[in-house]
């Protein structure tokens, strides 16, 4: 690991102060926030990030930035609140059951009681050739470089969303359920606070695959709005792996239904192992609106989202499994009892 400054600060004023310095993205700023450190440590130890300055931000844990708390329109969650502690939360294991699933399947315990909700929406990609060194060509570490993962292993890689410069997957598991639901991020920059559309958050790789959010320099999360409704209550987040914990998706999917009988009122679908991004899938929700569902409808629903996908050859199988995992998330929200 490289030698690194290390700053506390106070509030969020002062950490943002303290990171908004020129960079082309915020994942190459040479002053990055630390929370629970859980991933950027990881990638320092690697040399695939080099901050010269670490900005410790646990204090704002103190305030609301640590807090959860329902509101008029649904529930308002603090980025520096632990995961472990929002995936146990009883608001959120009754009123949004998707985002406390989406959490308890992510990780180990000690994970997730170290993390910080901020930080795991950020998290970057697990793909072999972004995090090993030796690897010359990667778009997200080395601009201009190329992507060993097109010609390479690329097994656990994404089919939807993919560029000819990347098509690394978006590792995380919460984000889908947040996408899903039509989640708000509140932002502190130098500009002062912002809200932003979750789904506006990550950019798709294209051919900037570093750039991979829409934040800037010195931008910090400080809270996560997630409006209730009823696809929110009849929700179930499904995670496919290749062993049954701690482990990264294969495919998963984050669904949330509001029936009128069999018939589908609303819908909600975020998708996961197989995207580049958290991934909502519209079109398999336009093809159920209005639908009786049943495992027809929910097939015709899934071919329809990954009619797109494009596979790079050890990953040709997520095609059928992210199928088969959201028809299986669609019917068992069908099933539950709310």
């Amino acid at each position: 690991m490289r030698p690194f400054t290390y700053e506390q600060a106070p509030d969020a004023r002062a950490a943002v102060q303290m990171a908004a310095v020129p960079s082309d993205a915020h994942v190459r700023s040479p002053v990055q926030f630390i929370g629970g450190g859980t991933t950027l440590l990881d990638l320092m130890k690697l040399d695939v990030m080099r901050p010269a300055t670490l900005v410790d931000i646990t204090p704002l844990e103190k305030a609301e930035a640590g807090r959860i708390q329902q509101t008029p329109q649904g529930v308002r969650i603090g980025a520096l609140v632990r995961m472990s502690d929002a995936a146990e939360h009883p608001l959120l294991v009754q009123q949004f059951p998707m985002v406390a699933q989406s959490l308890a399947l992510a990780a180990s315990q000690q994970l997730r009681t170290m993390a910080r909700l901020g930080g795991n929406v950020l998290q970057r990609t697990r793909c072999p050739y972004f995090r090993e060194i030796a690897y010359g060509q990667c778009n997200k570490r080395e601009p201009g470089s190329g992507c060993a993962a097109l010609d390479g292993h690329n097994r656990l890689h994404a089919i939807l969303g993919v560029s000819e410069a990347c098509i690394a997957s978006y590792p995380g598991d919460w984000a889908q359920a947040l996408v899903a639901l039509d989640t708000n991020v509140e932002v502190m920059g130098p500009r002062g606070p912002r809200v932003i559309p979750f789904a506006e958050l990550h950019k798709p790789p294209a051919d900037t695959p570093h750039i991979e959010t829409t934040l800037v320099p010195g931008e910090l999360i400080t809270a996560f709005n997630v409006p209730a409704s009823a696809a929110a209550r009849r929700s179930l987040y499904l995670k496919v792996r290749d062993r049954e914990s701690y482990a990264f998706a294969l495919a998963s999917a984050a669904v949330g239904l509001d029936l009128d009988g069999e018939r589908v009122r609303d819908v909600r679908i975020g998708l996961g192992g197989v995207a580049t991004v958290p991934w909502r899938a519209r079109k398999a929700e336009e093809a159920l609106r209005g639908q009786v569902l049943d495992e027809a409808a929910a097939e015709k629903a899934a071919e329809a989202e990954f009619a797109a996908a494009r596979t790079h050859g050890h990953n040709d199988f997520k095609v059928p499994v992210g199928r088969q995992t959201l028809v299986r998330a669609l019917m068992a929200a069908k099933a539950m009892e709310v």
